[in-house]
């Protein structure tokens, strides 16, 4: 059994017991848990989706909080003397799906 939820605005295919990277959850602890929205459900090769799968949710626990890789940002115009370098760490919540319940 596996589904697709929606987490930060990006689709997942998860299935219980899976450990996913998912957008920063705000207001979340390590070891917190999370109901996450169900988009599809595919429950031994029967695919549940749309206004059936309503009732059901993902059950997740928060196992890490962490910055990803560094990306490094470097602009410039060619014959001005004008450069700007900046870095970024992208923020990301590792969670573990539970169960699918519904």
């Amino acid at each position: 059994m596996y589904a697709i939820i929606v987490c930060g605005g990006k689709q997942y295919k998860v299935s219980e017991g899976d450990s996913i990277k998912v957008e920063l959850l705000k207001k979340t602890e390590v070891g917190a848990t999370v109901e996450l929205d169900v988009l599809m459900v595919n429950k031994d090769g029967q695919v549940i989706a749309g206004e059936a799968v309503k009732g059901y949710k993902a059950k997740a626990e928060v196992v890490s909080i962490g910055k990803g890789p560094k990306l490094n940002i470097f602009t410039y115009k060619a014959k001005k003397n004008i450069r700007k370098r900046q870095g970024h760490r992208q923020p990301y919540s590792e969670i573990k799906v539970l169960e699918i319940v519904g």
